[in-house]
């Protein structure tokens, strides 16, 4: 009899009786309960974590930073309210601390009291980080503990983002405050600029107006130095007069002959010339007193009116709702009376510093006048005098007596006014010199505006000056530089589809296990009718095989249709478990056959050591040295790495080296079955009385 026929009979005896067939049905229905229950309680557990009480504490008292109120704490409790991440329960920290401890809440999370005040001491001179509390209980649940620590880094992450974008922003706003301010004290310098460039060119003139002066007070000094030298003359003369007035007596008309027309000559001259002196003196004193007493208002006046014109200009052509014609006009006479304004303060200034110069001058020149004065109302009165000397000589002595002392006190004056004259000449250089020096300076001092304006320009270009949209694009990228740009190939949807490539084939393997216990690995009437060894194998390998392919239909019709398990490649995936179960038939088939009772034992040990060395959960190179060792020898290794890419996408290489391995294991397997029915075909001691039966 042929081995397929040796199957159908060994199939067709659960057929015989209600218990055979319950057998059959529950042998199929098995690998669902292992594959289908435990594939749909894992299916997704994270798209039901909102069903996870947990205990939210909202301590937070706020903070102020800027002006501005911050409430972190309100904001994060707002955002996880809306989420559903959790089921939150507000509570106390009291409630939240007793409800983890007793298992009413999974675990807490606490934004204490100072949390935004932290979060807003960024800004100030001591920074401190803000710290979200979390309590956990691995006594409620370890893995609830480990979820809840990825999703509080992101709320963590979520937080500091939004502290910082806050901080930055307030940088960025920094940065283009500095800039306008920049841009403002660059126009203002530019300004300065202009108005210390005109003041340097007043000063300018100022110094060649009193180099002239210098020159005209020399000369006023040169001719009362001989005006001086006359006068001693005169008085030496007056005087040798009066002495010798009855010596002279009879020498009155040589003198007079000498003197008189000398006198009528030159009396228009002296009195001129102490009347120019005079006039002089009065002249630059008055216009030095006008200078120092105008100078204050006229800097007032002048910033007055500019003040006004700028009031003007704006009501005009700023602020107006149709625009002046005469707008350019006022501007420029706007800009001219700025510039006035500046001169006068810097002529106010000047005036203020050369102050004890300016005093010494003034008294210099009120004696002068003085003196210039007398001479000049003198001088006519000279020759009269002489004449009147000559016609009354009888009052020649008492004449001459007061011609004496008038030339003394000529003399005495015109010293003055000589000593007058070299002191106003000395002041008038000290101020051409000042005046020089003034000039140099206020040049050096343009030079340095214009370099400061420059500058300022420079920086201006060079501080940032941000947009909003600008700014919160920069904000944006630096309270979080780093983002992670996650690609996922061939990604699982979730946990169910992810462990699917493990629980299919440990339900399978179980099936294939159970299915043993029922079916005798060996066929017994082949045994007894002595048959080939290849078709006793054969035969206790067919209804397994046959029982495993309706196993693997009945399993993916449920996780496909019932629970909702996608395969991108879902015939390969079905074509490929027929494989699967064929080979785990002809491996179990062949430990039960080789070992009997204590086959069912290595059975259930080499499942064990599957599972633990397949990589099915954790990747295995995380597992211990010993798993490692053992993963490349063992089939479920290939099919758990084959069922991922048929399942979720990916190269077919792992497909293909997972066939071959399980061809090659359901050949070998078969062989050593083969070798085992040959040796039960003879009866031993130890088979008619085994030492373990189960």
């Amino acid at each position: 009899m042929r081995s397929p026929r040796l199957a159908a009979l060994e199939l067709r005896r659960f057929g015989r009786g209600k218990l055979p067939r319950a057998a059959l049905v529950a042998l199929l229905v098995l690998p669902l309960l292992y594959g289908a229950l435990y594939l749909w309680s894992f299916w997704d557990p994270y798209g039901r974590l909102d069903r996870i009480p947990v205990a939210l504490v909202n301590d937070d008292k706020g903070a102020t930073a800027g002006g501005r109120k911050i409430t972190a704490g309100d904001d994060i409790v707002d955002g996880l309210r809306d989420s559903r991440t959790f089921e939150w329960h507000e509570v106390d920290a009291d409630e939240a601390r007793k409800g983890v401890e007793d298992g009413t809440y999974y675990l807490s999370l606490t934004m204490p009291a100072d949390f935004s005040g932290r979060i807003a001491s960024s800004s100030g001179d001591s920074p401190e980080t803000g710290a979200l509390q979390v309590r956990t209980n691995d006594a409620n649940n370890y893995i609830v503990g480990q979820i809840s620590r990825t999703v509080f880094s992101e709320v963590r992450r979520a937080a500091s983002t939004k502290a910082s974008r806050g901080f930055l922003d307030k940088i960025f706003v920094s940065f283009s405050d500095i800039h306008d301010k920049t841009v403002t004290a660059a126009h203002g310098a530019d300004k300065l600029n202009s108005g210390i460039g005109k003041a340097e060119k007043g000063s300018k003139d100022l110094a060649d107006g009193l180099k002239d002066a210098k020159g005209g007070s020399g000369k006023l000094a040169t001719g009362l130095t001989k005006l001086d030298k006359g006068s001693g003359d005169l008085q030496t003369g007056a005087r040798q007069v009066a002495d010798g007035t009855q010596r002279l007596a009879d020498k009155v008309n040589p003198v007079y002959a000498e003197a008189g027309p000398f006198l009528k000559t030159n009396e228009k001259t002296i009195g001129d010339t102490a009347r120019l002196v005079a006039d002089s003196a009065g002249t630059v004193k008055d216009n030095l007193d006008v200078l120092v007493k105008h100078a204050p208002g006229a800097a007032k006046a002048a910033h007055a009116s500019a003040a006004v014109l700028d009031k003007i200009y704006a009501a005009r052509c700023e602020t107006a709702a149709l625009p002046d014609p005469a707008c350019p006009e006022l501007k420029r006479a706007k800009t001219a009376a700025d510039d006035v304004a500046d001169v006068a303060d810097d002529l106010n200034t000047l005036i203020a510093d050369q102050d004890g110069d300016l005093k010494t001058m003034r008294d210099n020149l009120g004696t002068l006048q003085k003196q210039a004065r007398a001479l000049e109302a003198r001088a006519p009165h000279l020759y009269e005098d002489v004449d009147d000397a000559v016609k009354k000589i009888n009052k020649l002595n008492t004449g001459a007596h007061q011609v004496a002392t008038g030339a003394e006190k000529l003399h005495t004056g015109l010293g003055t006014a000589h000593t007058g004259a070299v002191a106003l000449d000395k002041g008038i250089g000290t101020a051409a010199s000042g005046a020089q020096t003034l000039n140099g300076g206020l040049f050096k001092l343009s030079d340095g505006s214009g370099k400061l304006a420059g500058g300022l320009h420079d920086g201006a270009k060079k501080i940032p000056d941000y947009g909003k949209q600008d700014r919160d694009r920069r904000t944006d990228v630096m309270a979080d530089p780093v983002q992670l740009a996650s690609r996922d190939l061939h990604k699982a949807p979730n946990y169910g589809t992810g462990f699917a490539p493990y629980f299919i084939p440990l339900s399978l393997w179980v099936g294939a296990m159970v299915a043993y216990m029922l079916i005798p690995p060996l066929n017994r009437r082949a045994l007894a009718a002595g048959s080939s060894s290849w078709r006793i194998a054969l035969a206790g390998w067919l209804p397994v095989a046959a029982v495993g392919v309706l196993q693997v239909g009945a399993l993916m019709a449920v996780l496909h249709w019932a629970i909702g398990l996608q395969m991108l490649r879902a015939a390969g995936t079905v074509g490929f478990l027929f494989l699967v179960t064929a080979s785990f038939a002809a491996i179990v088939q062949w430990l039960n056959a080789r070992f009997g009772a204590a086959g069912r034992i290595l059975v259930l040990a080499l499942l064990m050591l599957q599972l633990t060395s397949a990589g099915g959960t954790y990747p295995v190179q995380t597992s211990p040295g010993f798993f490692n060792a053992i993963h490349p020898y063992l089939p479920m290794s290939y099919i758990v790495e084959a069922l991922r890419r048929m399942i979720t996408g990916g190269g077919l290489g792992p497909v293909w080296q997972a066939c071959g391995v399980l061809v090659v294991f359901t050949a070998g397997a078969l062989a050593l079955t083969a070798l085992a029915a040959r040796r039960r075909q003879v009866w031993t001691l130890d088979r008619l009385h085994p030492e373990l039966s189960l």
